[in-house]
């Protein structure tokens, strides 16, 4: 009787921790919406699907922002998937011993630096160099709506680039630990089918893509919220636009730049409502991610091991 009510007790604790998380995000969105309300009564729906951002006349519309916010994102993502990866696969897979631990210290230490450190070297490396790759395209090339835009280095090109360097060590270092996670017999039971050592690498790979996948939406989560860096390198301006080189805007950077100097309340509660926004897509894409790696766990197909003869034995 003991055991079971300290059993229960340490259920009990351990649920009501986890339930802490729980309330949090509940109240981190109560208390956005209860600050949006001003805006959400005066712009509704419209707030997301309109392109005007004037606080000297009282006119917000969050679309600019969440555009960039997506576009620097997934062009982030798709930039350091295949990087972030590889690195993971050299690591775990083909790397020497010797080194090994200088690699995954040096990829543990880019996740280390602050973002500040990050948009400085943007500022003096990244955006120099995007500014020299536009001048040296030929003028045809830069007709095109995917590459037209001020020489300033500046713009959506920079942005993308630091987010995917920001991003790599996160998901090559999930990935490097969910690629040491495989049995050692599935790359034993592809050598043994005559398999050759990429072929034996891809059979890891694919034993281990739930967790890879894992990895990739949790880079794709960091490149959403990331601010500092992001705001040194964009350009800063509510405008969409499909060019790499067209200065542009996010949703994390517009509250950091706006936020202290919010002119009256409804400029307040429009950029409060563009965090409530933030958090919405953040969510929204972290549920999808986790339905993703639950549908591919779920396709899983997992075989018994025959018995072997002794074991055949026994059981007659």
């Amino acid at each position: 009787m003991r055991e079971r009510s300290r059993d229960l007790g340490f259920r009990l604790g351990t649920g009501a921790f986890a339930l802490v998380l729980v309330v949090i995000v509940c109240g981190i969105g109560f208390v956005l919406v209860q600050q949006s309300m001003p805006s959400i009564r005066k712009f509704g729906f419209d707030f997301w699907r309109t392109e005007t951002w004037n606080p000297v006349i009282g006119d917000f519309g969050a679309l600019p922002f969440i555009w960039g916010t997506l576009y620097s994102s997934i062009l982030a993502l798709i930039l350091a998937t295949p990087i972030a990866i590889g690195i993971a696969v050299f690591i775990s897979e083909l790397c020497p011993d010797v080194l090994r631990q200088p690699l995954v210290f040096l990829t543990e230490l880019l996740a280390a630096i602050p973002s500040i450190v990050y948009g400085l070297w943007g500022v003096f490396v990244m955006v120099p160099w995007v500014r020299t790759l536009e001048t040296s395209l030929p003028d045809s090339v830069r007709q095109w709506s995917l590459f037209t835009g001020p020489p300033l280095g500046l713009g959506m090109l920079s942005a993308a680039m630091i987010l995917a360097v920001m991003i790599i060590p996160f998901t090559s270092s999930v990935s490097r630990e969910v690629l040491k996670s495989v049995p050692a017999a599935q790359r034993e039971g592809a050598y043994a089918l005559g398999a050759t050592r990429y072929e034996a690498i891809r059979a890891a790979l694919f034993y281990a893509r739930t967790g890879i996948v894992g990895a990739i939406m949790l880079g794709f989560g960091r490149a959403l919220g990331e601010t500092m860096a992001v705001t040194m390198v964009i350009g800063n301006n509510p405008k969409m636009a499909i060019s790499l080189f067209a200065p542009q805007y996010t949703m994390a950077a517009v509250v950091a730049n706006e936020f202290s100097e919010a002119s009256d309340a409804l400029h307040l509660s429009a950029l409060t409502e563009i965090g409530l926004v933030l958090f919405i897509i953040t969510l929204v894409i972290n549920s999808l991610s986790r339905l993703l790696i639950w549908s591919m766990s779920g396709r899983t197909t997992i075989v018994e091991e025959p018995a072997t003869p002794l074991a055949a034995e026994s059981a007659a």
